[in-house]
């Protein structure tokens, strides 16, 4: 609290930068935690939120006639572009948040005041919900051939995913050489291995001046050297910057836009990622091959391939527990630098890149082009992004597992994945098929496979009204058929309470009790082939009138719902046929 000078700023205006409507004005408050902006305009209490860990840049911006502009461009894409009245106003905020949004110390992070109220008890379980071992277990690890090992339980050696070799121009090491060798006897069933490097070829020719490089073919048995071509992060820093320019254009044509999306190069580096993904699932898949992977340092475009290739060879990592194994294995543990490479403390602009961004993208690709193959939705990829970056849980906090051992993560903070599965029937994707529907996805990578993410990139700029999801209005569908079940449950369980029914409605009603015996789900569309049940009327009391009304009404209302609730089973028996044919999606 010690940064925050002004904790309250009154008349401040809030734009809109895709609309002409008059900006809201409100008041602005600064908290320990976040910047809260109340619309005092609106009808209905309107509340902005925005995470100081969020925020990426603060900028003041030249006197307007309105007051002093304050722009504020967050991780997670959020742009708010605020006016205040007061020159001295403006400045304490912008001092404010610049303080608050890069803290110093890791002690100064979200993650360790966060309260949820929960046991110490519940936290630690909290942090147990993923267990490697059980994972590794459940791929028949240990065997003959690989074993779990805690020989590097005290941090005295490094055995990476990996990093790259330090060859230089003709530099050898036997101990590389041999382990090579052990990783490809490990698989009988191929008599060679694939050494993929990332990198593009002239990158890697650079290291080489180094004492750097990569692999010389002729020093190891029987392997396959391959470049990818993956950038560095510093290219795909610069190609999210340009990307975002893009997104901001006030009212572009589509001939701008599309131009200054393929200058971007931002969907280009995507699928050189996914290309990466679907090499290393063909070479285990098709050629039983083993692959060792390395870029240079094994933790940035390294986590991507592999996380990529697990997600097209496994179903199980496209189910809400799987995915967050997956985080937990290639990304967490392997030591994926996010405390750096998300900027959480004040520190090295030039380490910052997005590259679990890419890799989050990447997934959101497949899920168009494969949309019945996962159990989660879009909202469950934009959560766990928003949370790398909001540094509310412990677990994107810190550079490898012995910082975080260091900074008592498991002590001090709480596990982000309880707080998802509660949240799991919004975050579930209504067109899942079920694990064993698919087995490995080949998806399609020619460029026009690839499409822009409105809802990562624009997700917050309301102005721009996309059209409707088939996904939200699946969801709602879905809920309203388990309202309506709940309904018709408590009404089947007053039915014994009615008379019997008048000889003249037998007929009809002796078809309905049959409908019932066959499924317990009473008074949905697929009970009825004709009309609905007749009102019963012989002669109940008025209390039981209500009820009965109550009933035919309900049934009304089935019967409204039923064509829709059709049409949208017809539309996942599509999406799905076409998804199992490998054709890219563009509903």
């Amino acid at each position: 609290m010690e940064h925050i000078t002004t904790p309250k700023v009154e008349n401040v205006k809030l734009l809109d930068r895709y609309t002409n409507r008059k900006a809201a004005n409100g008041t602005l408050y600064l908290t320990a935690t976040h910047l809260i902006y109340v619309e005092a305009s609106a009808e209905v209490r309107k509340e902005t939120w925005i995470l100081h860990h969020h925020i990426a840049t603060v900028e003041k911006l030249p006197l307007a006639t309105a007051g002093y502009p304050l722009l504020i461009h967050c991780k997670n894409f959020h742009v708010a572009h605020f006016v205040i009245g007061q020159e001295r106003d403006c400045h304490e905020v912008y001092t404010s948040l610049l303080k608050l949004s890069q803290p110093v110390k890791p002690e100064e992070l979200y993650a360790f005041s966060y309260n949820p109220k929960m046991s110490k008890e519940n936290r630690e379980i909290g942090w147990k919900l993923i267990d490697l071992k059980v994972d590794y277990q459940r791929m028949g690890i240990p065997n003959d051939y690989w074993e779990i090992t805690d020989v590097n339980k005290d941090y005295e050696a490094a055995i990476c995913r990996c990093s790259q070799p330090l060859s230089g121009f003709s530099a050898r090491c036997l101990e590389d050489e041999q382990m090579l060798q052990a990783i490809r006897e490990a698989n009988p069933g191929s008599p060679f291995m694939y050494v993929v490097d990332t990198r593009p070829k002239l990158n890697a020719m650079a290291n080489r001046a180094a004492g750097k490089g990569y692999e010389n073919e002729d020093n190891y048995d029987n392997i396959r050297f391959k470049f990818i071509g993956i950038e560095n992060i510093h290219v795909m820093r610069s190609s999210l910057q340009k990307l975002l320019e893009v997104c901001e254009m006030k009212s572009p044509s589509m001939s701008d836009f599309l131009t200054g999306l393929e200058n971007s190069g931002w969907l280009r580096h995507i699928k050189a990622v996914m290309d990466a993904g679907v090499f290393l699932a063909k070479a285990v898949k098709d050629e039983k091959a083993s692959v060792l992977v390395h870029c240079s340092d094994g933790w940035d475009r390294t986590a991507q391939v592999c996380s990529l290739a697990s997600l097209l060879l496994d179903p199980f990592y496209r189910t809400f527990k799987g995915f967050m194994v997956l985080i937990e294995k290639e990304w967490i543990a392997m030591g994926h630098k996010f405390s750096h490479r998300c900027g959480h403390l004040c520190g090295d602009p030039k380490e910052v890149s997005p590259v679990f961004t890419q890799f989050v993208e990447c997934v959101w690709q497949l899920m168009q082009q494969f949309p019945c193959a996962f159990e989660f939705n879009e909202r469950f990829l934009l959560e766990i992004h928003d949370h790398v970056y909001s540094c509310q849980f412990g677990n994107f906090l810190g550079t490898c597992h012995k910082e975080r051992e260091d900074l008592k993560i498991f002590e001090k903070t709480h596990s982000l994945w309880p707080f998802l599965l509660q949240k799991k029937q919004e975050l579930r994707n209504p067109l899942y098929r079920g694990f064993t529907a698919y087995k490995e996805l080949q998806p399609n990578t020619l460029p026009f496979s690839f499409q822009f993410w409105c809802g990562m990139y624009n997700r917050f700029d309301k102005g721009m009204h996309p059209k409707q999801c088939v996904l939200d209005h699946l969801l709602s569908c879905v809920s309203q058929k388990m309202k309506l079940e709940d309904s018709a449950s408590e009404l089947e369980n007053k039915l014994p309470f009615l008379d019997g029914p008048l000889p003249s409605e037998a007929c009809s009603l002796s078809k309905v009790g049959h409908a019932v015996s066959k499924t317990p789900m009473l008074n949905t569309p697929q009970d009825y082939e004709g009309d609905p049940p007749p009102v019963l009327s012989n002669g109940a009391s008025a209390g039981d009138m209500d009820v009965l009304a109550d009933v035919d009404q309900r049934n009304k209302e089935n019967l409204f719902h039923h064509q829709d609730l059709c049409d949208h089973s017809d539309t996942i028996d599509m999406l799905d046929s076409e998804a199992k044919d490998g054709k890219p999606q563009h509903h």
